[in-house]
């Protein structure tokens, strides 16, 4: 029989706000435990809380981006259960009213865009972490998370593949790191994935049962977990067995999924309107004033690129998979005067290749786009060569100086004197007559030799294109 994968993310995406959902505990990551908490986190007798205005900013400006219904009116509710790290007993988050309503997201995949639908996506609070390694037969509390605002985004089943469903959340996480509302951070638990998961006969339209895998927090386990529990459900079901709706967590280490508890329905959790908090109302005026501060979002970005820039996809691709990538690259073609080919291929290239190697964002590049420019502008003009850049860019990369200092400092200007280069290539020619008469008998490839040895006794400082030409000349 053949089996289809029915799949569906609920994305928990941690608002880059500097306090708390409901009070003005600091979310700055790293802090000492327990140290981040305060008494409106704890749900202490007496306090109450009260709503961020800048999550709810961030929710309507993701709801845009995805062209979503933003609902003029949602209700924060209290899910009730019980868990070490909920102090409170109860999470406040939204339910029947989310501020968000069904929206949108495209993504491709093997050449083909394929439309993902978001049924909802809804604020509410974090719980906080249980830390196992530092007890021995202990379990420790660290409620720094505790009120830490998320929005969950919840998408339609409609992914057939892991591959699907990674192309989706990678959409996903490049579009709230555009908007500004997540930093993305999947190490640190900022962004990360709640996968469900069922199979069915293929041309079957009912569901199979699913299983719903937690807390994945990286796009290569997303695809390791879906396609282990795919294969576990079809094996299952045609070796006699039945799939339980239950909740699985990923063993990466083993590469498989293992049951967590049983899944709960939401009447478990008897949700209730929380009466500490007001109804959020979100009028016209305020998407206006939110939709004013909308970036370029990545697609028309990528568009516009190809465009403008006549960049390829592949540079394209690179170059918008991040903003401050993307600024980067455009602040170096502005700076530098020079083909915007040429500054992509800077930056996809010798930058990136430098950035992965040291483990640095762009963000953190110890070569300013300023500084990147300037080395740039010296090829545009021939003051030096490729080749000489790239050993400037390296003497940038380890210092401060700029392109102009070191090439000054290091007497690395282009030679374009045409006296220098003719002298060199008549040594050249004369002290190797056996490559000489190859070339002149046909075999073009020994060309090369000749303008490497040319190169070599001028250190890479003569200027290609006149060492081309003259060489051809002198080889008639």
């Amino acid at each position: 029989m053949e089996w289809e994968a029915v799949i569906g993310l609920e994305i928990h995406t941690q608002l880059a706000t500097k306090s708390k959902i409901f009070s003005g505990a600091s979310t700055a990551y790293g802090a000492e435990p327990n140290t981040q908490a305060c008494a409106v986190d704890l749900g202490l007798p007496g306090v109450l809380p009260v709503l961020n205005e800048e999550a709810v900013r961030m929710a309507v400006l993701f709801g845009l981006a995805i062209e979503a219904e933003v609902a003029p009116y949602s209700v924060f509710a209290r899910k009730n259960y019980f868990y070490p790290d909920l102090p409170k007993g109860y999470q406040i988050s939204q339910f029947e009213l989310p501020i968000v309503g069904l929206g949108h997201l495209d993504i491709d995949v093997d050449g083909d865009r394929k439309r993902i639908g978001v049924t909802r996506a809804h604020l509410e609070e974090d719980a906080g972490k249980s830390l196992h390694e530092d007890f021995h037969g202990l379990t420790g509390i660290d409620l720094n998370r505790a009120g830490t605002p998320l929005l969950e985004i919840v998408s339609e089943p409609d992914m057939r593949s892991a591959k699907e469903a990674v192309a989706y959340m990678r959409k996903l996480h490049e579009l709230v790191r555009y908007l500004g509302i997540c930093d993305g951070n999947m190490q640190e638990g900022s962004f990360r994935c709640d996968a469900n998961v069922s199979v069915r006969p293929k041309g079957q339209q009912a569901f199979g049962t699913r299983a719903e895998i937690k807390n994945i927090n990286s796009f290569r386990f997303v695809e390791k977990a879906i396609n282990y529990e795919i294969e576990r459900q079809i094996d299952l079901i045609e070796s006699g067995g039945e799939v339980v709706q239950e909740t699985r967590l990923y063993d990466a280490d083993k590469d498989q999924t293992r049951s967590m508890r049983s899944k709960e329905e939401a009447n478990d959790y008897r949700y209730f309107p929380d009466p500490d908090l007001l109804p959020v109302v979100v009028d016209e005026a305020f998407k206006a004033q939110v939709k004013a501060t909308m970036p370029e979002l990545p697609d028309a970005k990528k568009q516009r690129f190809k465009d403008q820039y006549g960049l390829d996809d592949e540079s394209t691709a690179i170059l918008t998979s991040s903003r401050p990538l993307a600024d980067y690259f455009e602040a170096v073609v502005k700076e530098s005067a020079c083909e915007a080919r040429i500054c992509a291929n800077w930056v996809t290239g010798d930058l990136s290749a430098a950035l992965n190697r040291s483990g640095l964002e762009i963000t953190d590049s110890p070569v300013s786009h300023e500084r990147l420019a300037g080395l740039l502008a010296r090829i545009s003009d021939n003051t030096i060569s490729g080749k000489i850049a790239k050993q400037v860019f390296e003497e940038m990369w380890q210092g401060t100086a700029s392109a102009d200092e070191i090439i000054e400092a290091k007497g690395l200007k282009q030679i374009t004197d045409t006296g220098a280069i003719e002298a060199i290539i008549d040594k050249i020619i004369a002290n190797n007559p056996e490559q000489v008469e190859q070339y002149r008998s046909g075999k073009d490839k020994v060309f090369g030799f000749f303008v490497g040895q040319v190169m070599k006794e001028m250190q890479g400082k003569a200027n290609p294109g006149e060492v081309n030409k003259m060489l051809k000349d002198k080889l008639k």
